[in-house]
């Protein structure tokens, strides 16, 4: 018998919950819902979910909190964001206190399917290094299945790729890729192509150092 897939939805907006609960029965996974940050928390030390999809901006306990007391309670736990705000400020706040990925208002239901089963991929990788006993997180905000995940991408391309590229081969949010390509920038592991084109600013590449055309 197949797995129950758990997952808790955090949102104070009535249509939200019962739209991604129906998404999430669609696709066979057990959805629960709770209305604010502090039933969501309650729901998840009774469930122990794989994922918390949450909303950023709730009245009481906001995104933020409710991010960091979650990945408090659970460590290997995927948490995917959802907010209207597409500022790198904001997702970089959300990844240094835990949360996996982004999903920016409103988001279509093919879209949200493909970021969730990518989010669970990455809680089992998670969980899998927790039970090892192995570094869930390498730096701040900067989780070793996510770079993983981002890393294995870039070499299968074997060129230099975009940040929009790595987006769409690994459904994942662009803010979340451009944290991890300017962690793998600092940690010297990429190095940046500049392509220019007869128009406008030059247009970013990364590809891994010491790799050739």
């Amino acid at each position: 018998m197949a797995e129950i897939v758990k997952i808790v939805v955090i949102d104070d907006e009535e249509d939200i919950l019962f739209t991604l609960k129906e998404i999430c029965d669609f696709c066979g996974y057990e959805a629960y819902t709770a209305n604010s940050g502090e039933q969501g928390i309650e729901l998840v030390k009774e469930v122990r979910p794989k994922l918390v999809i949450v909303d950023y901006h709730m009245p009481g306990l906001n995104g933020l909190t409710t991010v960091k007391k979650l990945k408090s309670l659970m460590p290997e736990l995927s948490i995917l964001v959802l907010t209207v705000d597409e500022r790198q400020e904001i997702s970089d706040k959300f990844m240094d206190v835990g949360a996996t990925d982004f999903a920016i208002k409103p988001i279509k239901a093919p879209d949200l399917i493909s970021r969730i089963k990518v989010n669970l991929h990455i809680y089992e990788v998670q969980k899998e290094l927790n039970a090892k006993k192995e570094r869930v997180y390498l730096d701040k905000g900067i989780s070793t299945a996510t770079l993983d995940l981002i890393m294995s991408y870039i070499k299968e391309k074997k060129s230099e790729v975009t940040i929009s590229d790595i987006t769409k081969g690994v459904h994942l949010a662009y803010q979340t890729v451009h944290r991890y390509v300017q962690y793998m920038l600092e940690q010297e592991v990429l190095e940046i192509v500049h392509i220019y084109g007869k128009l406008g600013r030059p247009k970013n590449r990364y590809r891994f150092k010491g790799l050739k055309k």
